[in-house]
């Protein structure tokens, strides 16, 4: 699939924090990459709103229908990172990629955390999976997105403290496996 590259080079993408009830987050460790932990994300199709391309790729990536979640909050704004020189790839026939740019939407959990199935597409994302404190992914995902993640949970912080009453806690230490589709 090709997703849609504005005229400046940025990749329009939606980022997903899905919340549990206590407030902490669904953080995925990425497949192939030996220790890449990340939020869920994904590019919009042409045609596609924002919202429908958060329910199409949290059902590819996560496992998740609409009726499992409900969303919060979103980001007010589209929020965007450039990617570094060595990730920049020059296709052929098609708009050349230098970044993203990503509309974020906080989802909270309603359904059984047992309905998160990693292994629910074909070509899987996420390898595992845990729950971790609210400000956690700022501190350790992949350098070049740790602006636009702190942006969106600087943004998105209100709307779910409102929600559950607070973010403090301590991140997980345990990782869980794929879910319901895991062999």
């Amino acid at each position: 699939m090709t997703g849609i590259i504005d005229e400046k080079g940025f990749r329009l993408n939606v980022g997903i924090i899905i919340a549990g009830e206590d407030g902490r987050v669904f953080w995925g460790r990425r497949v192939g990459n030996r220790d890449a932990w990340q939020f869920p994300q994904g590019g919009m199709m042409p045609g596609e709103t924002p919202e429908e391309t958060l329910f199409r790729e949290l059902e590819e990536e996560v496992g998740l229908r609409a009726e499992h979640v409900e969303i919060i909050a979103s980001t007010e704004g589209w929020l965007t990172y450039r990617l570094p020189r060595r990730f920049l790839r020059r296709p052929r026939n098609r708009p050349h990629c230098i970044g993203q740019r990503q509309k974020w939407f906080l989802l909270r959990l309603v359904a059984s955390e047992d309905a998160i199935d990693l292994f629910a597409s074909d070509s899987p994302e996420f390898k595992a999976w845990r729950w971790v404190h609210y400000w956690y992914p700022i501190r350790k995902v992949v350098h070049f997105k740790r602006g636009v993640y702190a942006r969106a949970l600087r943004e998105l912080a209100p709307a779910l403290k409102k929600e559950v009453g607070t973010l403090s806690g301590k991140p997980a230490a345990s990782v869980r496996s794929g879910g319901a589709g895991d062999a």
